[in-house]
């Protein structure tokens, strides 16, 4: 399962009501914006989250993969667009109460991919239509929805039988809400196992950095972390290298990074002094695996802190 979120401004109330999301094809300079495109990738059972003027509003299962549709009927006013597009069927969950991203960006910032990102550092949502949706922020928008549409049972309620109380209007929201949570879970949790252990012999168990090798205080640091890469690069075990917790954390926030032939970078935010506490060489080298050297480079770029 994949999850998605949907541009859709204006075109909500008419998709919503054909049970679809719909983009076309190509523009009219005959180009594939990436956003449509994205639409073949849409599976059966896949979630779409749905975004409109600032706030999340709904979310929805795909009931069939994506394929190719002519543009909708009640589309037609829309002019600039061809007719030739892709089209996804969908069961809409719409929600009672809206997430405001703007009110809640705080959390959802640290979640948003480099590329791709569904919205802007200033909370707008960026131009486009279908966007990727990594499991993390999946799990973030699902927990923010869940506080706002799904209340808690209290005392006085518990008095009522049973029947009365599974009888509510977000009956259609929870079970989707729970499985699309658990689904996002379950995937990111075996994925984090297959790439630990994929990850361990090519370090042969210990820190690359320190040396520690009691695996209780090992972690298998991803370089280029999981909201920014694909399926593919998730499970590569030379997306990452072998690091105790402390080395770990400082990898995590940019604090070090290691170059295309494995030396260390340190940031200058810790202080000269501290290298001994962190335990830091600078320019330190470690032995790396050609495999390892775009992941680098990656991280230094993107993540490394240099100031």
């Amino acid at each position: 399962m994949n999850n998605f979120i949907v541009m859709q401004g204006h075109t909500y109330q008419e998709e919503k009501d054909l049970g679809i999301i719909w983009s076309p094809q190509q523009d009219k300079g005959g180009n594939v914006p990436h956003s449509w495109q994205r639409m073949t990738e849409v599976k059966e059972g896949d979630r779409v989250f749905h975004y409109v003027k600032g706030n999340i509003v709904a979310i929805s299962i795909a009931s069939e993969s994506c394929k190719a549709g002519s543009k909708p009927f009640i589309l037609q006013s829309h002019n600039r667009w061809n007719d030739d597009g892709y089209l996804v069927n969908l069961k809409y969950h719409e929600l009672d109460k809206r997430v405001n991203v703007r009110e809640k960006f705080n959390e959802i910032l640290p979640l948003l991919p480099i590329k791709y990102s569904p919205f802007q550092q200033d909370a707008n949502g960026n131009q486009g239509y279908l966007y990727p949706c990594n499991e993390e922020l999946a799990i973030k928008l699902l927990e923010l929805i869940s506080e706002m549409n799904i209340y808690q049972v209290n005392e006085e309620q518990l008095e009522i039988s049973i029947d009365d109380v599974r009888i509510t209007e977000h009956n259609t929201l929870i079970p989707v809400i729970v499985e699309t949570e658990s689904e996002a879970k379950m995937k990111i949790r075996l994925g984090q196992q297959k790439f630990r252990k994929d990850l361990l012999p090519l370090w042969e168990s210990k820190c690359a950095l320190c040396g520690i090798n009691l695996p209780e205080l090992l972690r298998a640091s991803h370089s280029k972390p999981w909201k920014d890469s694909t399926n593919e690069e998730r499970l590569d075990p030379y997306n990452g290298v072998l690091l105790c917790c402390n080395h770990d954390a400082l990898y995590d926030k940019g604090l070090i990074a290691f170059d295309g032939q494995g030396r260390l970078h340190i940031s200058s935010v810790i202080c000269d002094k501290d290298y001994l506490m962190y335990r830091l060489v600078p320019k330190a080298k470690i032995q790396i695996h050609s495999e390892n050297k775009v992941y680098f480079k990656w991280h230094k770029k993107n993540i490394f802190k240099m100031n």
